[in-house]
C-alpha cells in the first residue's frame, strides 16, 4: 500500500503537467475532411502525452492563413495561430521538427503524399512582427541565456562550447518557433519558468540549476532583440534536426 502511494505521489506532478497542455484544436473543413488530422493528431498524443480536441471554431490553436508556417497541402500554404499555451506551442514545434515533417508527409491515403512539412522560409517569415523592446531583450539575453549561449561580442568567450550562438541559430528557418518556444526543448524545461504560462517545477524534480525566470513580456523583448541579429555566415546552408 505503501509503494502505491509513493508511486502515485510521483506520477501525479507529471500526470498534471500532462494534462496542462491537452488543448483544442479548430481548422478549415479541407483539411478536417481530408482525413489529415485524424491521421495526424493521434501520433502527436501518442509521443507527447498530450490530448487534442477538435472543435468547430475558436479553438486553442487555429490552423488556417495567420501565425506559424507549419505545412502545405490542398494547393496552399496553412499555419498555426495560438495564444502561446504550452500545449499548442509543443505542437507547432512538433510539427516544424524532422519527425514531425516525416509524419506530415506519412500521410498516403491513396498512395500519394497530400500534405509536406517542407515549408519555404520565405512563408514562415512573412508578416513577421515583434512587439518588444530590442534594448531591454539583449540585456535579458545577456543575463539570461549568456551563460550557455554567446550573445554577442559583449559574452563571445563566455558561452559553453556544446550550445549554439544566438548568431548560429539565427540561421535557422524555424528560429522564431525555436525562440518563442524554448522552454518546451531540451534542456529547458527542467529549469524554466515564463510567468502564467509554465507549470510550477514538481516539488519532487526542483531544478538542479538555478531556474531561469521570465516573463511574457520578457520574451517579447528577447524575441525582438534576436530578430536584429545578422544571421551568422557558414557558407553552405546548415542542415538542422
Amino acid at each position: 500500500m505503501k509503494l502505491l502511494i509513493v508511486l502515485i505521489a510521483f506520477l501525479l506532478p507529471q500526470w498534471a503537467t500532462a494534462q496542462d497542455r491537452d488543448f483544442t484544436l479548430s481548422a478549415p473543413s479541407p483539411v478536417i475532411e481530408s482525413g489529415f488530422l485524424d491521421y495526424l493528431l493521434p501520433r502527436f498524443s501518442l509521443k507527447h502525452g498530450t490530448r487534442v480536441q477538435l472543435v468547430p471554431e475558436g479553438g486553442d490553436a487555429v490552423i488556417g492563413d495567420d501565425g506559424v508556417a507549419v505545412f502545405v497541402g490542398l494547393g496552399t500554404g496553412w499555419f498555426l495561430d495560438h495564444h502561446g499555451d504550452a500545449g499548442p506551442v509543443l505542437f507547432a514545434q512538433w510539427l516544424v521538427s524532422d519527425i514531425g515533417k516525416r509524419t506530415i508527409v506519412g500521410f498516403k491515403p491513396d498512395g500519394v503524399a497530400i500534405f509536406s512539412g517542407e515549408v519555404a522560409v520565405e512563408t514562415i517569415a512573412a508578416d513577421l512582427t515583434f512587439e518588444g523592446d530590442p534594448v531591454m531583450g539583449e540585456s535579458l539575453s545577456l543575463h539570461h541565456c549568456g551563460r550557455c549561449h554567446v550573445i554577442n561580442e559583449t559574452n563571445r568567450m563566455k558561452g559553453m562550447g556544446a550550445t549554439p550562438s544566438f548568431a548560429l541559430m539565427r540561421t535557422f528557418p524555424d528560429w522564431q518557433n525555436r525562440f518563442s518556444t524554448f522552454y518546451v526543448l531540451n534542456p529547458h524545461p527542467s529549469f524554466s519558468q515564463v510567468e502564467n504560462l509554465t507549470p510550477p517545477f514538481p516539488l519532487n524534480l526542483p531544478p538542479a540549476i538555478v531556474p531561469l525566470e521570465i516573463t511574457q513580456d520578457d520574451l517579447d523583448a528577447i524575441l525582438a532583440y534576436v530578430a536584429t541579429i545578422p544571421p551568422a555566415e557558414l557558407g553552405a546552408p546548415l542542415q538542422t534536426q
